[in-house]
């Protein structure tokens, strides 16, 4: 009778879906320290404001796809934007199934102040790296998305 073979132990500190599970978090945490102190604003409920800024009339499905949140996490962050006074919640025309999700005023107004503050965080952390190595990770990263989805356009 063959002997078994043991897999390779997995190593955490080099496998690569858990370091990026890390530097995903702690970089979305840094940046979420700032709008949940200033904006009282979860994490999940700025994910939610930002793609519907960016798609007016999004569904709370394509939300979850864009962003692979599940639809928990989503319902959760619509139903306190509503609650919030910054994101309603519109029929569409289209199908009577489905409602579309858009940024009220109020709401635009707190995603315009945080945008900036965002994209301050954004710039301080990739000045780590070098312009070449911005684009190189730029590059590698949808390379990877294309790799871990095929089907779905993440960027």
């Amino acid at each position: 009778m063959p002997e078994k073979t043991q897999p390779a132990p997995l190593r955490l500190a080099t496998f690569l879906p858990f370091r990026l599970s890390v530097l995903s978090n702690a970089v979305s945490q840094r940046i979420a320290e700032l709008y949940d102190r200033e904006f009282g604003l979860s994490i999940w409920q700025w994910r939610v404001m930002a793609v519907t800024a960016d798609r007016p009339g999004i569904s709370a499905t394509e939300i979850g796809q864009r962003t692979q949140m599940d639809k928990v996490a989503v319902s959760r962050a619509v139903a306190g934007l509503i609650e919030m006074g910054y994101l309603e919640r519109r029929a569409s025309t289209d199908d009577a199934r489905r409602s579309n999700l858009v940024l009220t005023p109020a709401g635009l107004g707190i995603y315009e102040l945080i945008v900036p503050l965002a994209l301050a965080e954004e710039a301080q952390l990739v000045s780590a790296l070098s312009d070449k190595e911005q684009s190189e990770l730029a590059r590698l990263m949808g390379k990877l998305a294309i790799a871990a989805s095929p089907e779905r356009d993440l960027w």
